[in-house]
């Protein structure tokens, strides 16, 4: 069986819509001969690429036509593919638990490998480097997104009524993850008003 056959075999098996990468298929055959293979289907229109090097089986919305995965599934999978770990940063997470209006122009995320640019379709995507394990804890999850909203808001902007907020946004099981996480001092602090307010309310 060719690489080209091997290679479609295998993309046969993965769910339309799931973005994969090339580093997938690397025990079929050499990377020269894998980026031959993915090449022909994208020419034949078999998988689309979404990024250097990620690809994915179209999936079809009678509304909308091709239907792009999402961004943020996109960015997980080239992380995991270079061994790091990424989280969405603070102005979209706060974004999302409706503690902030402002939308983000350029999607903006925290990883423990390098700070660069990466085009997802017609998207820029920018990695920020940290080297705060804390701001990475529980990435992916959403108790790492409401760390990285609290994180992003800061010292001076988080009330009893952001926490309440933040709360109302996860399960009773990612609030106990939350909580258990390591955080700063000033944000422990808000967590114990909020808890000692529950308590008296």
């Amino acid at each position: 069986m060719s690489v080209t056959e091997s290679v479609q075999r295998q993309i046969a098996k993965v769910p339309q819509g799931e973005p994969f990468t090339n580093s997938r298929f690397l025990r079929l055959g050499s990377r020269a001969a894998v980026d031959k293979a993915l090449s022909r289907l994208v020419e034949g229109g078999a998988i689309q690429r979404v990024a250097r090097g990620v690809f994915v089986r179209p999936k079809q919305s009678r509304f909308v036509g091709n239907v792009m995965p999402d961004v943020s599934r996109v960015v997980e999978v080239i992380a995991r593919d270079h061994g790091e770990t990424v989280q969405v940063h603070g102005a979209e997470a706060a974004r999302r638990f409706k503690l902030s209006t402002q939308m983000p122009t350029t999607p903006v995320y925290y990883t423990n490998g390098p700070t660069r640019e990466i085009r997802i379709g017609n998207l820029k995507v920018k990695l920020m480097h940290t080297s705060s394990q804390r701001k990475l804890q529980h990435a992916g999850k959403m108790p790492g997104l409401a760390l990285s909203a609290l994180w992003y808001l800061g010292k001076n902007n988080i009330s009893t009524e952001v926490v309440k907020r933040v709360q109302e946004g996860l399960s009773e099981e990612e609030f106990e993850t939350l909580l258990s996480s390591r955080m700063p001092a000033w944000m422990s602090e808000a967590f114990r008003q909020y808890e000692a307010g529950r308590v008296h309310g």
